[in-house]
């Protein structure tokens, strides 16, 4: 693959190398601790658009630099389970198996079926930022699927069956699913549960920045079909799910130390592969609020 070598005049020169896969491209000798000139913010904000999801390699960031750049792409939403935010930093989720004096620090399922983070808000996300603090040996791969891609693909007669139509999110879908699974999964408080009531959007969104389409379904958070009936709705979400995450469509990240990884939830889906439960795994999160899905 072609590798983009982008210069400012404020900086040394990084390398942007797109990966040979459906989406993403590594970022290389950028170092996001420091200041980040206008003009390299441009470029990372074309690369983003292009490649979907950007692996910025050897980030020795603290939290503080972590939600200071994650805020250059918009307001940060914090996460309803407020008990795993990082002590100091709410915003930053802390994604982790780790349990500590019988205690869970994190939320260590986090991405167990595939998703786009916070579909079920009113104003989904437009990117999340995960920055690997503590990697286990073997596993907690993290699989990303393009569905630009996924949605030129689909046969004709499934795009007319859901030309126009709206899909309700929830994020309660899997909660009690997920309760049953694992110590990661508080009861909600009713303060909590308010924080996120059902949402309709587009089934197909257009890119606020690029105009692409793209199906915006997910087996993690879609519940339904708005105005059909139930057994054809679930039907064609299933069939929606099949196709969007098809092998061809993904990338598949084998994160390394001190990865920084930040992709668009406007225009992918992205699955945890799990790691073995002895394997530690720790991860702090930002997200950043998009739009009103169009």
């Amino acid at each position: 693959m072609s590798t983009d070598t982008i210069a400012s005049p404020s900086r040394t020169a990084f390398d942007v190398r797109p990966f040979d896969a459906p989406l993403g491209a590594e970022v290389l000798g950028l170092d996001l601790a420091q200041p980040l000139s206008a003009a390299d913010f441009e470029c990372l904000r074309s690369a983003f658009l292009d490649h979907h999801v950007l692996v910025f390699r050897h980030q020795r960031l603290t939290p503080t630099q972590h939600v200071g750049f994650s805020r250059r792409w918009g307001p940060l939403q914090r996460h309803v389970l407020h008990q795993f935010g990082l002590y100091g930093h709410p915003e930053v989720l802390i994604v982790s198996n780790i349990i500590d004096s019988g205690e869970p620090i994190g939320l260590g399922d986090a991405g167990v079926f595939w998703h786009s983070d916070l579909s079920y808000k009113p104003r989904p996300s437009l990117g999340s930022l995960l920055h690997a603090q503590e990697l286990p040996a073997e596993g907690g791969d993290t699989l990303f699927a393009n569905q630009h891609l996924a949605w030129d693909s689909l046969p004709v007669a499934l795009r007319d069956a859901v030309a126009g139509r709206r899909a309700e999110h929830h994020y309660l879908k899997q909660y009690a699913e997920l309760q049953k699974r694992s110590p990661w999964r508080p009861n909600l408080s009713e303060a909590q549960v308010a924080q996120v009531p059902p949402v309709a959007h587009p089934i197909v969104r257009r890119h606020p920045e690029t105009g692409a389409r793209a199906l915006f379904v997910n087996e993690h958070f879609t519940t339904r079909i708005v105005g059909v009936p139930e057994d054809e709705g679930q039907a064609l979400l299933q069939e929606l799910f099949t196709v969007s995450t098809q092998p061809r469509f993904v990338y598949r990240h084998r994160w390394q130390p001190h990865d920084l990884v930040f992709w668009d939830n406007r225009s992918l889906q992205h699955l945890a592969a799990g790691c073995p439960p002895q394997q530690r795994r720790k991860l702090y999160r930002t997200t950043v609020e998009g739009d009103v899905p169009a």
